[in-house]
């Protein structure tokens, strides 16, 4: 469960790597579930800290990002690794790093890839490969599209290049990895 020390410790933590980065601004939190592409994918009790961009240059908001979301990626691992670090496993709290909704559109971005590939995959009958996804959309992906039968996804290649595959379930996938 998210409780208001947490989420202070968060904002504190996120404030002074920002500024230790030369950025000074503000950081908000809230508790809300991280954005998912289906219900059973979302972490309920998820701490959002919310970069305010109020302040922020067009240019500092892009290296904040960073190229596919990459820099906000780093700081969330970052903050999930040091902010639960020596803590009980039960008492764990995911944090969300978010900056000018990036978090949020990408979640659409994403939920809209996922429908044209398994569009593409049904329609075709032959495999689609989904470029530019972290390591944790392509977890997102593999976890939703396992409650559809007739598609299987396995990803192929090594980071940075490795992708997700789409394709219809008949054939046993040559990588199963993440």
């Amino acid at each position: 469960m998210t409780d208001d020390i947490n989420m202070q410790r968060g904002e504190q933590w996120l404030k002074q790597l920002l500024q230790l980065s030369g950025v000074s601004t503000d950081v908000n939190s809230k508790v809300g579930a991280t954005p998912g592409i289906g219900v059973e994918s979302q972490e309920e009790n998820s701490c959002w800290l919310i970069i305010d961009d109020s302040n922020l240059m067009p240019e500092q908001i892009r290296t904040l990002i960073g190229a596919n979301g990459s820099v906000l990626d780093a700081i969330q691992y970052l903050a999930n690794s040091v902010l639960n670090v020596h803590q009980p496993e039960e008492e764990h709290v995911p944090y969300t790093i978010e900056l000018s909704d990036y978090r949020l559109r990408r979640q659409s971005e994403i939920t809209a890839l996922v429908r044209t590939a398994v569009q593409e995959v049904r329609f075709s009958g032959r495999e689609v490969e989904m470029k530019s996804l972290s390591s944790f959309e392509r977890r997102q992906v593999h976890s939703f599209l396992k409650e559809f039968p007739d598609l299987q996804t396995f990803s192929r290649g090594k980071e940075p290049y490795r992708n997700l595959v789409v394709r219809p379930a008949t054939e046993p996938p040559t990588d199963p990895g993440y």
